[in-house]
């Protein structure tokens, strides 16, 4: 019974936005555009009791599957089913950004490109901001509607433009997991509108989450808690109430359908440290952002993300053999990127492993060594020592040619 009460307040409040726009949205009052139907909670802060979990520690969180993950060092911090296949709603839109947002990377977008939304793109039902055929919006405007307001209308049009249509941007979006190793996760659409076959996981969420916020462009719309389109007259209002009650949130995306239930992916950022919390299957809005907070907690509370900068004496050299040149300066470029539970942030070691000597030919970027870091006597990390230039094996000819040009300079 409560849970066929849950629903008809859900058509009532979707029937009531639906009229809403209906009916006004030529009027000169701002209509509000939301990311979901459900908005009756929308200023309800959310719960600000800190978790004080430690590492080891069940979470009390009630959804279906969740999980904490990094995204530079991809290392998983807490997970609970995160691997069950469920329906995902509209964190869906998080692989249909993050292909946008390569083609603006490629130059074949930019947020000022102009795009026409087509009759299909305006056919989307759920979420929308109501674009009527051969409407035209900027890149940056839809980009707007897809992040805040999570429109479908919006996310198709902005496919089509990428891929020439709807079909062929959902056959990128599974090309692109595939890529990615999301193993369990299948797109039928580029919205997230509940679909048959139409599945995913947290763990694969939280992959395409963390090449998402990898674009900084993301967080120009991903932190926006209000905007509006068609010069103030569509209100948007993000319905990721971390972006307004949760320090250092930075993202990312809702959805709830009811074959989903509710679910989101969070991002937050504090300290250096940015972490990605997903949450799917929830049964309640607040079982999503108490569920994510609770992640994120307990992620901040136990763990730091350090770059280490490899300690690699300057002008170093390795000695070469039957070269044309008696040693070769070797670089370690790459800083290693570490997540260390906080407790042993103290305990890191370096040690430098290199070749005594190499034999000619030696080409630039040739493997000469490694610095390793450890965690006590565990080795968390490591980055390739590298030759800075190409050093040629001396032979007759070479002999020869070098003999004349002392010859010519003298």
């Amino acid at each position: 019974m409560k849970s066929l009460n849950k629903k008809a307040v859900s058509i009532l409040l979707c029937l009531v936005l639906f009229l809403t726009f209906g009916f006004n949205v030529t009027a000169n009052e701002a209509v509000t555009v939301s990311s979901e139907c459900d908005i009756s909670d929308i200023n309800i802060p959310i719960d600000t009791t800190v978790t004080d979990a430690k590492i080891g520690q069940t979470l009390d969180i009630k959804a279906k599957s969740s999980i904490l993950m990094e995204p530079y060092t991809g290392q998983i911090l807490y997970e609970s089913n995160a691997d069950e296949v469920l329906p995902p709603a509209s964190i869906t839109k998080i692989m249909s950004l993050l292909l946008v947002m390569e083609a603006i990377d490629r130059k074949d977008l930019s947020l000022d490109s102009v795009i026409s939304a087509s009759e299909h793109a305006c056919s989307m039902g759920g979420s929308q901001i109501w674009l009527e055929p051969n409407e035209s919006m900027t890149v940056d405007d839809l980009l707007k509607a897809a992040f805040i307001a999570s429109a479908n209308d919006a996310t198709v049009a902005l496919g089509e433009a990428v891929a020439g249509s709807e079909e062929g941007f959902v056959a990128m979006m599974n090309e692109k997991a595939q890529s990615l190793g999301m193993t369990n996760t299948k797109f039928i659409n580029c919205t997230g509108l509940d679909a048959e076959g139409h599945v995913t996981t947290a763990h694969d969420v939280a992959i395409m989450s963390c090449e998402l916020i990898k674009h900084q462009l993301v967080k120009n719309y991903s932190t926006v808690w209000m905007d509006s389109l068609r010069d103030g007259k569509s209100e948007l209002v993000n319905t990721n109430k971390l972006v307004r009650f949760y320090k250092g949130t930075t993202g990312l995306k809702t959805g709830t359908t009811s074959g989903a239930g509710y679910c989101l992916s969070a991002t937050a950022q504090r300290n250096g440290m940015e972490l990605v919390a997903v949450i799917m299957g929830g049964d309640t809005s607040n079982d999503r952002f108490n569920g994510a907070k609770k992640l994120l907690d307990y992620g901040f509370a136990n763990y730091s993300f350090s770059v280490i900068k490899p300690e690699l004496k300057k002008n170093t050299t390795v000695k070469v053999e039957k070269g044309t040149e008696k040693s070769v300066k070797v670089t370690a470029k790459d800083n290693i990127n570490i997540l260390l539970k906080k407790s042993d942030s103290a305990k890191i070691t370096q040690k430098v492993n290199l070749k005594d000597k190499v034999t000619a030919p030696v080409k630039k970027g040739n493997k000469l060594g490694s610095v390793d870091v450890y965690v006590g006597d565990e080795q968390i990390g490591s980055v390739d020592i590298t030759a800075k230039s190409d050093i040629k094996r001396m032979n007759f000819a070479v002999a020869l040619s070098l003999i004349i040009k002392g010859l010519f300079v003298l």
